[in-house]
């Protein structure tokens, strides 16, 4: 059996050579599998040590997945905006607060939109009656008088 010393627990012969296995890699419920990969693995605490070629070809998965996964969540930030008859311009005005660019760059895929974000781009497209508060909210209005509005489409949850 072939063996070498754990850089991470130290156990003097822990890491064992393998062949063969496959890891399927998770990113924002998108899956991508890797097959015949080899390397160490340390029997004591479980640390796994790719070979070269074969932890390239799983850091390249890796980052297949990522971009895809941003890609995938653009085209929704599109789709959504879209949906609500808003210009990138009154989006990023109305709900992000980032740059003119930022929401292009979110639609492209080049860059993650923050998770609060996507979050009401969501709500919004569930509940689109409230962009109208969103509105109000946003023209910095003296809100001191602000009357909790029920829409006829949804009545207010009550805790008891």
């Amino acid at each position: 059996m072939n063996t070498q010393q754990c850089l991470s627990c130290g156990a003097s012969e822990g890491m064992v050579h393998f062949e063969g296995r496959g890891e399927t890699l998770s990113v924002k419920g998108m899956e991508r599998r890797v097959d015949h990969l080899s390397g160490w693995e340390c029997q004591k605490c479980g640390e796994i040590e790719l070979d070269e070629v074969c932890g390239q070809r799983y850091s390249d998965a890796c980052d297949e997945l990522v971009i895809a996964s941003r890609k995938m969540i653009g085209n929704e930030m599109k789709k959504i905006r879209r949906k609500l008859h808003l210009t990138q311009k009154e989006t990023v005005q109305l709900l992000s607060g980032g740059g003119h660019n930022a929401f292009s760059r979110y639609e492209r895929g080049e860059v993650l939109p923050p998770k609060p974000l996507i979050l009401l781009m969501r709500l919004l497209e569930r509940y689109p009656h409230l962009l109208t508060d969103v509105k109000t909210f946003g023209e910095g209005a003296d809100l001191r008088g602000f009357e909790h509005i029920v829409h006829k489409e949804h009545e207010s949850l009550s805790v008891s």
